[in-house]
């Protein structure tokens, strides 16, 4: 469960994140949608501790990150399109360097069913850095999993990916969420994914949310033909709380 409180992020007289609010159920994805430089990263950056707020807090299970950090990181993962894995090791290698940072236990059992379900088998020896795209993105899934993490960050997880790429990776994580004990925050650009994948959105506009809700009421609280539309009518308005 992730509870975000009052949280904040100022860099100077520039104010990336302005006192957001917001929970993360057990077993839900909540998708949080904003133009680029909206603070959707730097939100994301602040949950996993790699920023420190100016001010406000972040609970991830009952416990404040800021002084449970350690402790709480060995039970979140994350996927972001800036950070690539290891291009020299191969992809078994790249798992077991990850297993061994989260302290996972039966690292080899886990890696097989990581394996198996996301369909690394034929290249699970091959180097990282001769992977296709759509083959990297399935390895930073894995790696994202390897732990069984009880949050999960997603940052574009099928940007540039085929459409029957990007089909598999939406329906994994639709089954792997009715299996597992896990919070999602999906941060994404592709609409017709968060309507699918997300129980709730979130909109961002200037390091605020601006509004929020389950995307068929947002459509219909618009009168938007879709969550695009919706999004784009948003991104153009006068920097209103709805």
């Amino acid at each position: 469960m992730i509870e975000v409180i009052n949280l904040s992020k100022s860099y100077q007289k520039n104010i990336a994140v302005n006192n957001i609010n917001f929970n993360i159920g057990e077993n839900e994805i909540i998708g949080l949608l904003g133009p680029n430089g909206c603070g959707k990263t730097t939100t994301i950056a602040m949950i996993l501790g790699l920023l420190k707020p100016t001010k406000g807090k972040i609970l991830i299970n009952k416990k404040d990150i800021e002084y449970h950090r350690i402790e709480l990181l060995h039970k979140m993962n994350f996927i972001s399109p800036y950070i690539e894995l290891p291009k020299k090791l191969t992809v078994k290698q790249n798992l077991l360097v990850y297993a061994k940072l989260y302290n996972v236990k039966n690292i080899d059992e886990r890696i097989e069913y990581l394996s198996s379900t996301l369909r690394l088998d034929k290249f699970i020896n091959s180097l990282t850095g001769e992977l296709s795209s759509g083959q990297k993105n399935r390895v930073s899934l894995a790696k994202s999993l390897i732990n069984n993490p009880s949050v999960l960050l997603l940052d574009e997880p099928t940007a540039s990916l085929d459409p029957e790429t990007g089909n598999f990776i939406r329906s994994f994580l639709e089954d792997y969420i009715k299996q597992k004990k896990i919070s999602i925050l999906l941060a994404s650009h592709n609409m017709d994914e968060v309507k699918r994948l997300c129980t709730s959105v979130m909109m961002m506009k200037n390091g605020r949310i601006i509004d929020r809700g389950v995307p068929s009421e947002l459509i219909k609280k618009h009168g938007r033909k879709n969550l695009e539309e919706v999004f784009l009518k948003l991104s153009r308005s006068r920097d209103e709380l709805c």
